[in-house]
């Protein structure tokens, strides 16, 4: 019998959580061995060794333990009629890292990537826990999971555990680990309250007071809107499942202030969707017990039970481009430049971020536009759009702002065209409604005249 060589088990491992992923004609050279005893030692390692590739394409990495564990975590897709089933697991690697097959699960797969992560795989990116609603989850259930409050300071590992233990209802339709797609499960068993039309305003006045325990004060000061999710009864809707966004009750100017931003983002959306250039989230405004709810159906939810796959210009740009801001319209060019983005897609894009200027959204960041996954990218509706400009400040002061209307360059002369037709729309509606405090509807009205001096100037029809 051939004697063991320990010397070299101890330096391929010592290699491997050095290294990360290697080649084994790297690994013979390092730890003093054949190829063909590295082959056998990797294969009396079993699965603690990661494998992926073909023939001298293989690379191996140490599997790396998550809370103890050390079993692939697999991923569920769950599709537009409720049916889930796993399509690709995630393996952890040492010394940190990941593997998923990203193609596997319907994501565009970045050049010489394969399946490799530095870190998480970039599809985790929109899952992540993040927001007000992440840092409400993050206080719900830090003791017991061992995690920050802050999901800003989770680490991968703890990213990936929680998901895989709590991640049942995440945007778009991934699930990871069998714990979080169990919970799924369960909802087609015993699915959640499904809230009549007649009780809505008491239900979402309860539930913005939860929302608000779990999530803290200070998300208004912070620039951002307190919200939770829900499912309700609406004739004609096409999912009960909505994202409610709502203001303070307290009538201070501060909480008028967001109140006013609320219907701002209503009024944008119905604009949008009525123009016929692109789609629009659905939304309507609720007012009950002093808070203002803008309630959003949610477009990557089909019926009860059904999802749609989606994906953020915020994670595409990250694993392709890599510009992390700046303008929508140059980051999805960039993808388009390399066959990722339809090439008739950038218009509509542009006519999005010309409307968002216009109507003076400051808050166009990447995180704020998505892409239907496929084989072809399709735009989702418009979300999150309305004039963030005009936030109260931290400490509750509504301070005055001025409105400056951003000219194009010649090419891009026929998309602000229809945003200015779009936007002139916008500020009309917002001037004229009664639900908007009279101090916002005069700034709204000094930025209609605005727009409209400027429109005369280029001769268009105000």
């Amino acid at each position: 019998m051939r004697p063991i060589n320990t010397s070299a088990r101890t330096l391929l491992e010592h290699e491997l959580k050095r290294r990360g992923k290697s080649d084994a004609i790297s690994l013979a050279k390092e730890s003093g061995v054949s190829v063909p005893s590295v082959h056998r030692i990797i294969r009396e390692r079993g699965d603690a060794i990661v494998r992926v590739g073909t023939t001298r394409n293989t690379r191996y990495a140490l599997r790396r333990p998550l809370r103890g564990q050390l079993a692939p975590i697999p991923v569920y897709a769950v599709d537009a009629a409720g049916r889930g089933r796993q399509l690709s697991a995630i393996e952890l690697i040492e010394p940190q890292g990941s593997t998923l097959d990203v193609g596997a699960i319907g994501w565009p797969v970045p050049a010489g990537c394969h399946a490799w992560w530095d870190g998480l795989p970039y599809p985790l990116q929109d899952m992540r826990p993040q927001g007000f609603l992440g840092r409400s989850l993050a206080r719900q259930i830090a003791q017991d999971f061992n995690v920050s409050e802050n999901p800003e300071e989770w680490s991968d590992d703890d990213v990936v555990y929680v998901l895989s233990v709590r991640g049942h209802d995440n945007p778009g339709n991934l699930i990871i680990g069998e714990k979080a797609y169990r919970a799924y499960l369960s909802t087609l068993t015993q699915p959640p309250e499904i809230i009549p039309e007649h009780l809505i305003q008491d239900r979402y006045a309860e539930l913005a007071e939860i929302a608000i325990q779990y999530g803290g004060a200070g998300s208004s000061a912070a620039g951002e809107f307190p919200k939770f999710t829900a499912t309700r009864a609406l004739p004609g809707a096409t999912t009960p499942h909505v994202i409610v966004k709502f203001s303070g009750a307290d009538g201070s100017p501060a909480v008028r202030r967001w109140s006013d931003l609320l219907i701002c983002e209503h009024l944008a959306l119905e604009v949008l969707g009525s123009a016929g250039h692109v789609d629009a989230s659905r939304s309507r405004i609720i007012m009950a017990q002093g808070r203002t709810f803008l309630e959003v159906e949610r477009f990557d939810r089909v019926g009860e039970f059904g999802r749609l796959a989606t994906g953020s210009l915020y994670g595409l740009d990250a694993a392709f481009v890599g510009m992390g801001n700046g303008s929508w319209v140059e980051a999805a060019s960039r993808l388009a430049q390399i066959g990722l983005v339809p090439g008739s897609l950038i218009e509509k894009i542009r006519l999005l971020w010309w409307f968002g200027k216009l109507i003076a959204n400051t808050d166009m960041h990447f995180g704020n536009l998505s892409f239907f996954l496929g084989n072809e990218l399709g735009l989702t509706p418009a979300y999150d759009m309305l004039p963030m400009s005009y936030p109260p400040l931290p400490g509750g002061e509504v301070p005055v702002r001025r409105f400056e209307v951003v000219l194009p360059m010649p090419e891009e002369q026929d998309a602000w065209n229809q945003a200015f037709d779009m936007a002139r729309k916008f500020w009309e509606l917002v001037a004229d409604d009664g639900r908007i405090t009279e101090d916002f509807r005069g700034i709204c009205r000094a930025n209609l005249q605005q727009l409209r001096l400027i429109g005369a100037r280029l001769g268009l029809v105000v």
